[in-house]
């Protein structure tokens, strides 16, 4: 394959923000170069104007197959290599990632749509930071509890969603590395950009060539990462569809994997929690990211209670959300992701409201052009009606209400999956008790959406299996450990 020039370029940033200058084209990232692909193109475009951005290279399963080639012979001297050495690395990439998080946080909003606040404030910040705690962690791997001597897996084989394109890869590639693992990663089709800048980076730190490789494309090029022989490790977040068929897939070989996969999690609001802080976790817990969220708060159940004073001020605060230009830092809800992805929504939505549900939405003057949907509460819904059954992923909330404990554990739990949940009230011992008997992976008290580098995140049932984050992350990527 031909060797391409590095793919991106910046303009002079002026005062107010710094400005991604976008090629046309893409090649994918192999053995510590960007090279033209065997395979099609396809094009990734702006959610909020439906521009197209760049046409992107869709890696065949021959070039695949190079990557992981490129992965196996690299492994040999980076699985060698001592930790503290691999730990240079990690802290190289991770100070990299914040001097160029300006660069990360536009590009991030103009390929996924989601809000500059934050892409700025959120996303880059936690991805800076999982590469400085894993690389903490990649000279004391012995110290973690996981085995007296822990031998990486060998090349690792990553698929990663839309909804959080650079924080999914951090969350992947940093414990791989820091292990001693190379890596084969899949962005998604719809936000590649930032999985191809941090190659840049990548290249910049002087990470080996070969140690991290990036594929592009849909489907068809997932899988052929998932399958190949040589892939020693899988990890995967998205769709529990899809999660199925790499169990499938994979089931009766010697790969390691980690799914994290779809949710429907409960927030529950009781009578004695403090409604104005509920009221803002509860819209931080739905409306954050637009919806595009696998742990969002998509059910509230509220005890009966008080669920007309919460609804009041739910629907007060809901009315001075903002709606609009993603690069706009007083946007508080962006584009949605795809046409597809709106079209899902829009789908649920109408059963939702078919079924019997009361539908709210505040007034909002929506773009003309782009993918848009106001942020929406279903009052009226039952355990029975789909949008309390499946996860819309969008800025969709459903209301329940319950009257005891016992019933809003019942109803929390009755779904297949379990991922997080949310827990309000001002008594510790219910916060103990509830997060007992919750089946999630996740539980936040008098909070929601919370994360930390240092802490394990997976769930249950349809949710997937293993953990992310934490020494937890660690034992995914190891021979023999057991988190």
């Amino acid at each position: 394959m031909a060797k391409k020039s590095t793919p991106f370029e910046y303009a002079p940033a002026p005062e107010s923000r710094s400005i991604v200058d976008i090629k046309p084209s893409y090649g994918l990232f192999v053995d510590g170069e960007f090279v033209d692909g065997r395979g099609s193109s396809f094009k990734t475009v702006n959610p909020a104007t439906e521009e197209t951005l760049a046409e992107i290279a869709e890696a065949s399963e021959a070039d695949v197959d190079l990557a992981v080639r490129a992965a196996r012979r690299a492994f040999r001297g980076w699985s060698r290599m001592s930790g503290r050495e691999r730990a240079k690395y990690l802290f190289r990439i991770a100070r990299i990632i914040q001097e160029r998080g300006r660069e990360l946080a536009v590009l991030e909003s103009i390929d996924n749509g989601k809000p500059i606040k934050e892409s700025r404030d959120v996303d880059v910040p936690v991805v800076a930071a999982h590469f400085f705690y894993y690389a903490g962690w990649a000279d004391k791997l012995e110290h973690a509890g996981l085995g007296p001597d822990p031998q990486p897996l060998g090349v690792a084989g990553q698929v990663i969603p839309w909804n959080f394109p650079l924080l999914m890869l951090a969350w992947k590639v940093a414990p791989a590395l820091a292990c001693g693992n190379t890596v084969v990663l899949k962005p998604a089709e719809t936000t590649p950009l930032t999985a191809l800048l941090f190659a840049e980076i990548c290249q910049q730190a002087d990470l080996p060539p070969g140690v991290v490789n990036i594929v592009t494309g849909a489907g068809g090029t997932g899988q052929a990462v998932v399958s190949h022989p040589d892939v020693d490790k899988v990890a995967f977040t998205g769709s529990t569809a899809v999660g199925k068929a790499i169990a499938r897939a994979i089931a009766g070989s010697d790969k390691k994997a980690t799914l994290e996969l779809g949710g429907k999690a409960a927030n529950i609001v009781f009578d004695d929690a403090a409604i104005d802080q509920a009221v803002e976790g509860i819209v931080g817990g739905i409306f954050f990211n637009q919806g595009h969220v696998c742990c969002a708060g998509s059910r509230l159940l509220v005890q009966e209670s008080v669920a007309d004073e919460l609804l009041a001020k739910l629907k007060r605060r809901m009315g001075t959300l903002r709606v609009g230009d993603p690069l706009d830092k007083n946007t508080d809800i962006g584009a949605i992701n795809s046409r597809e992805q709106l079209d899902r929504i829009r789908e649920l939505s109408d059963i939702g409201e078919a079924e019997g549900a009361e539908r709210w939405a505040p007034p909002c003057d929506l773009p003309a052009s782009g993918f848009w949907f106001p942020p929406t509460i279903f009052t009226g819904v039952t355990q029975a009606h789909r949008i309390a059954r499946e996860e819309v992923f969008g800025p969709v909330l459903s209301v329940l209400t319950f009257r005891t404990p016992a019933e809003a554990v019942e109803k929390a739990n009755n779904t297949p999956y379990g991922l997080s949940a949310g827990v309000w009230t001002e008594k510790g011992s219910r916060i103990l008790h509830m997060a007992s008997q919750l089946r999630a992976g996740v539980v936040w008290a008098n909070t929601f959406n919370k994360f930390d580098p240092a802490s394990p995140f997976g769930g249950y049932k349809e949710s997937g299996y293993g953990r992310e984050g934490g020494r937890q992350g660690l034992a995914a990527y190891l021979k023999g450990a057991d988190a």
